[in-house]
């Protein structure tokens, strides 16, 4: 870490960005908030993805576990909107965890937005009281082809940033995951996928993270959240927000923003949008966020505007279930699968998601509803 990168965070810290936590053991008490967006930009049509929990694989419409392919949707507001969120473009610290493991709190700033939990990587390791290591060779429940292990080669702090990689390295072990059988498999590919469940827990709010990502034939990589509790089912009936999707980058550019809810799978849907960020997002970091409220989500890239959903349904209770329950933070990079595909002689291994920051806020003006902050 250097003094210049470190004195560039704490800048930003000084006037950033927002989102809303479950339960805070204290008051925010600093003064971070996001900036002002900028104008919409149209999107590249229907998404999606879904690093879903389902047990079987996707196709289109993201109707499997960490799968997708055309939007399959029904009912979904979607619309490139205009003006803009409020994430801020450098790197902040701060916030707080409902369950734990967060950071100094942070006071209504600009926007409204006061910031609640973030891990800035500042520190020599990655933080085990704000990240979770998940361990399996499932492959997401539809066909990826690695391992998710907590080696260090795998996942680790270096620069003030975290490295998510992904090494053909062939590893084997317990399948896992939501597959339910302990039996040892063989992977072509090892990875990691972190998360803050029971960690740190959210519902409504600004969540980001400042990412670069990897590219190639087969690269998965995803910035996403999971029910915590799954009040109303199993994948995807208790929802799922991706916040951030990309397959397959160089030659393509796309970006994707999905939500997955409905009923149980198979009987479950998603809608969602793409954009192409203002640079190629493998070589450059860019700002990727929702701010979601009670009955709303929007999605942001480098706070430009890109996509707002509003109508959505859950199977086993009224609306906005299933967009009415704490949320984790998952990080992960996939191989293979069937939105992607396999990887092929062009892919080059190792392949890394550098992740600059995560951060959390809360919409101050009313933290109950996450009302009242972004685009109105």
């Amino acid at each position: 870490m250097t003094t210049t990168r470190s004195a560039r965070k704490l800048g930003v810290l000084l006037g950033a960005t927002f989102g809303s936590l479950v339960a805070c053991g204290q008051e925010p008490t600093s003064t971070d908030a996001p900036g002002a967006g900028g104008e919409a930009q149209s999107t590249g049509g229907s998404s999606s993805g879904g690093q879903g929990e389902a047990g079987e694989a996707g196709g289109a419409g993201g109707s499997g576990g960490e799968s997708g392919g055309s939007s399959g949707a029904t009912g979904g507001t979607l619309g490139s909107g205009s003006g803009g969120g409020g994430g801020s473009s450098g790197a902040a610290s701060g916030g707080e965890s409902s369950s734990g493991g967060g950071s100094t709190g942070g006071g209504e700033g600009e926007g409204g937005w006061a910031l609640v939990w973030s891990d800035e990587f500042e520190e020599a390791e990655i933080d085990p009281a704000k990240w979770e290591h998940e361990v399996n060779c499932w492959g997401g429940g539809n066909g990826e082809d690695q391992c998710y292990v907590a080696d260090a080669k795998n996942s680790y702090v270096e620069g003030g940033v975290l490295h998510i990689v992904a090494i053909k390295d062939a590893p084997s072990g317990p399948e896992g995951g939501g597959s339910g059988n302990t039996g040892i498999v063989s992977k072509g590919h090892s990875s990691a996928r972190l998360r803050t469940k029971n960690l740190a827990d959210f519902k409504y709010g600004r969540i980001e993270a400042r990412l670069r990502l990897p590219f190639g034939q087969g690269l998965w990589p995803a910035f996403w959240m999971l029910p915590t509790d799954e009040a109303y089912g199993g994948w995807a009936a208790s929802g799922e927000i991706d916040i951030m999707e990309a397959v397959n980058l160089n030659p393509s550019e796309a970006v994707h923003g999905t939500l997955h809810y409905g009923g149980a799978w198979p009987e479950n849907t998603n809608t969602g949008l793409s954009t192409t960020p203002s640079s190629n997002p493998w070589e450059n970091f860019h700002l990727y966020a929702v701010e979601w409220e009670e009955g709303e989500v929007r999605w942001f890239v480098d706070d430009v505007h890109y996509q707002t959903q509003t109508e959505w349904f859950s199977s086993a209770a009224p609306y906005p279930a299933p967009f009415d329950q704490p949320f984790h933070i998952l990080l992960n990079v996939a191989v293979g699968g069937s939105w992607p595909g396999p990887p092929d002689s062009s892919t080059t291994f190792p392949q890394e998601m550098l992740v600059d920051y995560v951060r959390v806020f809360t919409c101050a003006a009313d933290p109950e509803t996450g009302r009242g902050c972004g685009p109105q």
